[in-house]
């Protein structure tokens, strides 16, 4: 089912045709409540069913037990960049971060407002065209350590990693429910919406009650974990319908299965880097193969002046959302969870076909 578009846009992402259809639905009319979606209340026992179907359909898709706390937040990735360091640091504590790319980058620089910051592996100077290398020791006074696993600007994810012996962070905004994945071995894993489940105005946020247990500093309530676990995420009005769409995402995520998607993504990966590592236009950003982000695919054109070109054969194609973020340049392909393998062709046959014209 084709809706118009194709979008490789890296947020806000494309959304599956059927989570698109059940949304246009609640819009109108939400179930037999005779009021839309968008007027329902945050406080009702339906947003309350809302809440807790999602909740329970993250632990089943992530393999966790009540142990973990799930909650649904405002404030996107950033947000959680503050909230992070200023929950579990306290006074002169240090934390550990691994700073792979711009987001990484970022968490880094809001956490030193709140702590001692230690960053444990950088691949800033080579402007991030390959992962650092994982930390081979990590001081045992680091409270936790955080790392971005795929990092959407420069194109590169974290496949595997070791374990480790303090609490693990994980940003999965761009990533979360791509591929099969040990949750467990997380403290705390979170994840900006608009990506691989849903719309933005939202993050969902994880978080083990070990983790939790541990803050001691005192918080207005909004920036306070503890705050907004006692109240079930609702301490002020809840993004209802941003809410509702994570949940249509997660079901579709739920019946398409974990396995199926994750060879889907690997499918379509193969596909592109085959033709980008083939083409005599394309260069890819980065040539370390196990370094490549199977989410967003990033490259450029030898001849630069050829880009804008290729950007509008896209777009008299309806094909949209390829061009890479400035720090970067040249084309970002983001193969979210609701891009489809046929997409994927139609993008390589383009490339294929532009070559034959320069």
């Amino acid at each position: 089912m084709s809706i118009g578009k194709i979008n490789f846009g890296a947020g806000p992402a494309a959304l599956p045709p059927e989570v698109l259809h059940d949304v246009s639905k609640a819009v109108w009319r939400y179930k037999n409540t005779g009021y839309s979606i968008l007027e329902l209340p945050h406080r009702g026992a339906e947003f309350l069913e809302i809440i807790e179907e999602s909740k329970s359909l993250v632990r089943g898709l992530c393999g966790i037990g009540s142990d973990y706390e799930v909650l649904w937040m405002h404030g996107g990735g950033r947000m959680q960049f503050s909230m992070i360091p200023m929950n579990f640091l306290s006074g002169k504590e240090t934390a550990g971060y691994i700073d792979s790319g711009h987001w990484a980058a970022e968490a880094i620089d809001y956490a030193r407002y709140y702590g001692d910051i230690k960053i444990l592996g950088s691949s800033k100077e080579t402007k991030y065209d390959r992962l650092p290398a994982w930390p081979a020791a990590i001081p045992a006074d680091t409270k936790y350590l955080h790392f971005t696993t795929n990092n959407t600007i420069y194109g590169t994810q974290y496949h595997n990693i070791p374990d480790i012996s303090i609490p693990l962070i994980g940003d999965m905004s761009s990533d979360i429910f791509s591929c099969k994945r040990d949750y467990s071995r997380y403290a705390m894993f979170y994840a900006a919406a608009q990506k691989n489940i849903g719309t933005p105005g939202v993050a969902l946020v994880v978080i083990h009650k070990s983790l939790l247990d541990g803050i001691t500093n005192k918080l207005p309530p909004m920036l306070d974990y503890k705050a907004q676990v006692k109240e079930n995420s609702i301490l002020n009005t809840a993004n209802v319908s941003g809410i509702y769409v994570s949940l249509l995402m997660l079901r579709w995520i739920k019946a398409k299965g974990i396995a199926t998607i994750e060879a889907e993504n690997d499918q379509k990966a193969a596909m592109l880097y085959e033709a980008i590592d083939n083409s005599k236009v394309f260069v890819p950003h980065v040539k370390e193969v196990a370094h490549r982000s199977k989410m967003n695919v990033c490259f450029i054109a030898k001849n630069e002046a050829l880009e804008k070109d290729f950007l509008k054969l896209c777009e008299q194609n309806d094909i949209i959302g390829l061009q890479g973020h400035r720090a970067v340049g040249g084309f970002r392909v983001s193969l979210y969870n609701a891009i489809t393998a046929e997409s994927v062709t139609r993008l390589v046959e383009l490339m294929k076909e532009f070559e034959t014209k320069v």
